[in-house]
């Protein structure tokens, strides 16, 4: 594991994209404050650029580094949630523009999972997480369901997990306001 993460880390300081295992399915990644890098994972996808894309992060403690004003309620939220949950914040900040939506607000998932959490210490910056397919694909659940053509227009794909079958999901996705509510986009 270690050796993927140190290759990931320098293609990323490149503004490269990697094709990594997250704590949900399969995802292509890239540094979450350079706008090229941002720019070519929507060229990969084939995705419109007005369509979102999340970040990870490895710790809670990093929201305020993002996000103007973190709502109390999201640290609760995340320490106990009991499965991946990506939530989306307004007043997001220090990301590249091109990553926040027309609103100001950005989807932010603190990883739990050993390598993708890892990755994102190791990097110290946050990392997109998308995942790997083109749009209007289905989203692949493990690594054997990705389309090969991804293979070709990234820069890294990691070794690590490459063999686990297990079915993955995507996380959880709520909205949460300033003012306290909260909207649920994906259980």
């Amino acid at each position: 594991m270690d050796e993927d993460i140190q290759k990931a880390c320098e293609v990323l300081r490149k503004g490269g994209v990697i094709l990594y295992p997250t704590d949900t399915i399969w995802g292509l990644g890239c540094d979450a404050t350079q706008e090229a890098a941002v720019r070519r994972i929507y060229e990969i996808k084939q995705r419109s650029d007005s369509k979102s894309m999340l970040t990870l992060l490895d710790s809670p403690n990093l929201l305020y580094r993002y996000i103007d004003d973190v709502p109390e309620i999201a640290i609760d939220l995340i320490e106990c949630s009991d499965k991946p949950l990506t939530i989306i914040y307004s007043g997001a900040k220090n990301l590249a523009t091109n990553l926040i939506a027309p609103d100001g607000s950005v989807g932010i998932r603190i990883t739990k999972e050993a390598f993708s959490q890892k990755l994102c210490r190791r990097f110290g910056k946050p990392v997109v997480s998308t995942s790997a397919n083109f749009s209007n694909e289905p989203s692949p659940s493990n690594f054997s369901e990705i389309n090969s053509d991804i293979f070709r227009l990234v820069d890294y794909v990691v070794n690590y997990r490459r063999d686990d079958t297990q079915k993955s999901k995507p996380s959880s996705i709520i909205r949460l306001e300033k003012n306290g509510v909260v909207k649920i986009i994906r259980e």
